[in-house]
């Protein structure tokens, strides 16, 4: 799958049936090349406007399915939820 792929992609959390978001970045383990996290922005500093100010970094391991639209990931969103 190619980059470009996984960012047309919008990611769920099915834990709580959340929509977090679309991927804007991945981390990749450049000795092997596997992708190790995919990286969503968090939410929104006022009622979702101007910025986020913290992204969720979600290890690949949490990845339950990809589908052709959708990314069904399996987290406790605080626990991965980073400031910037």
């Amino acid at each position: 799958m190619r980059m470009c792929e996984f960012r047309q992609k919008e990611v769920i959390n099915i834990c709580t049936g959340r929509r977090l978001g679309c991927v804007v970045d991945v981390e990749i383990d450049i000795r092997c090349g596997e992708v190790e996290a995919v990286i969503i922005p968090g939410p929104g500093k006022i009622c979702g406007l101007f910025g986020a100010d913290c992204e969720y970094v979600i290890p690949f391991s949490c990845i339950r399915r990809i589908g052709p639209d959708i990314i069904l990931v399996e987290i406790q969103e605080e626990k991965f939820l980073q400031k910037l």
